[in-house]
């Protein structure tokens, strides 16, 4: 695998970007990715907050602590993963998070793997959607596209201008993609509208899991808000809808002892044949 560090951004094309490497790393490590040329692109997407400009490689570490931006953007980026995580992190990367389907991750053949079904709607489903999920049950996970939603931000690319929500959509028999990215584009920076600085992000947990359980943004005194729990999922353009991103997902499937359908020829498990113990 060649490893390209950008200085422009014409060496991006052709190749898997990657920036913090927290999402990019394990999907490659873990063979659902997959590429001969990997570019650094660390060098060449903005970094830093000028008022309500905020750099597509600008961590999430460093946006929780920043007085520049809304009180709603700066707790779902102290509620988002680990600190470790938190350190390496962009909001860029962030909002192109996979979904967290264990289907998905442990790669059973699924739909968004071409396959022709979603095990989900048959099996552990539980922190799935129950909204739009005829195609496909998978959600989206990240915290910070739904306060991002709720401020209305709007996105910068290498090829154009969008609205948050017009970065997702629900996939299909002929496109199965979650994002609205083509080949190539990279987010540089996100625009939050003046005004958006009275705003909260509330998110409650189970206290006997501490698991995320729901969450909402909204601002004031307009009375857009929008609200996410298990039921969200990529492609929604209501703030009210629960199909938005932000959705909560379930942690690795190895962590839980979920009920999978079995499959001839493959393990249960990561490293653990379906008939052993």
């Amino acid at each position: 695998m060649e490893l390209v560090r950008a200085t422009s951004l014409d060496q991006v094309d052709g190749g898997l970007a990657i920036h913090g490497g927290t999402e990019v790393v394990p999907l490659l490590r873990d063979g659902i990715l997959q590429t001969d040329r990997l570019v650094d692109v660390r060098g060449v997407v903005p970094h830093g907050v000028n008022g309500g400009t905020i750099g597509a490689g600008t961590t999430l570490a460093e946006l929780e602590v920043n007085a520049q931006i809304p009180e709603a953007l700066r707790e779902a980026c102290r509620l988002a993963a680990s600190p470790q995580l938190r350190n390496m992190g962009s909001i860029g990367g962030n909002l192109l998070q996979s979904t967290r389907c264990w289907y998905w991750r442990l790669q059973y053949p699924c739909r968004l793997h071409g396959g022709d079904r979603c095990h989900a709607q048959e099996g552990e489903h539980r922190e799935h959607a129950i909204f739009a999920n005829d195609f496909c049950a998978s959600a989206h996970p990240s915290d910070v596209a739904a306060a991002l939603l709720a401020l209305g931000a709007q996105l910068h690319t290498t090829q154009r201008e969008l609205a948050l929500d017009e970065l997702y959509r629900l996939p299909t028999e002929d496109d199965r993609d979650l994002i609205t990215l083509a080949p190539g584009e990279l987010i540089l920076e996100l625009e939050l509208p003046p005004g958006s600085s009275s705003s909260s992000y509330p998110r409650s947990r189970r206290a006997s899991t501490s698991r995320r359980w729901t969450g909402s943004a909204g601002r004031s005194p307009r009375s857009a808000s929008l609200q996410r729990g298990r039921a969200a999922r990529p492609g929604s353009r209501s703030p009210e809808s629960p199909r938005s991103p932000g959705c909560s997902t379930a942690r690795r499937a190895s962590r839980r002892r979920l009920r999978f359908p079995e499959q001839p020829g493959r393990s249960t498990w990561p490293g653990r044949s379906s008939g052993g113990p």
